[in-house]
């Protein structure tokens, strides 16, 4: 019963939206950043290393065995290193990016709960109604 109260109190306070959210910006961030990656890091790389091209980078363990009329009898074995560094490069740049998002969440919420700060000024229409009303309460 006290898992329920709790999973309540969490869905009331908008916890579950908020993480809905996340998780949808999150998968949208991800496929631009493999994008990111695949289509516009990598290539220059893999220019620069001699033409190469990252996806099809790869070992064969195993070739594949065909038999006299050319049909399959055993499958090629391959060990695709390229992909995974590829796979490697989108965690690094998803990663960095999230710090930063963090970092900079982390900063502002430290300001915000930070009284003492104030660095932002008080609107002119806010700062005469503070001074109305501690004369009326002179009077």
């Amino acid at each position: 019963m006290k898992i329920y109260k709790e999973f309540k109190e969490f869905a009331i306070k908008g916890n579950m939206f908020d993480m809905a959210v996340g998780i949808i910006i999150g998968t949208a961030f991800s496929k631009v950043v493999s994008s990111l990656v695949q289509d516009i890091i990598m290539p220059p790389i893999g220019v620069l290393l001699g033409k190469v091209k990252f996806e099809n980078l790869a070992f064969v363990l195993q070739p594949q065995e065909l038999d006299a009329s050319g049909k399959m009898i055993q499958e090629e074995v391959v060990l695709r290193y390229g992909a995974f560094l590829q796979l490697t490069i989108d965690f690094i740049v998803i990663a960095f990016a999230m710090f930063v998002v963090i970092k900079v969440f982390n900063r502002v919420r430290k300001k915000a709960e930070n009284e003492k700060d104030t660095s932002e000024a008080t609107p002119k229409n806010v700062e005469l109604l503070s001074e109305i009303r501690d004369l009326l309460k002179e009077k």
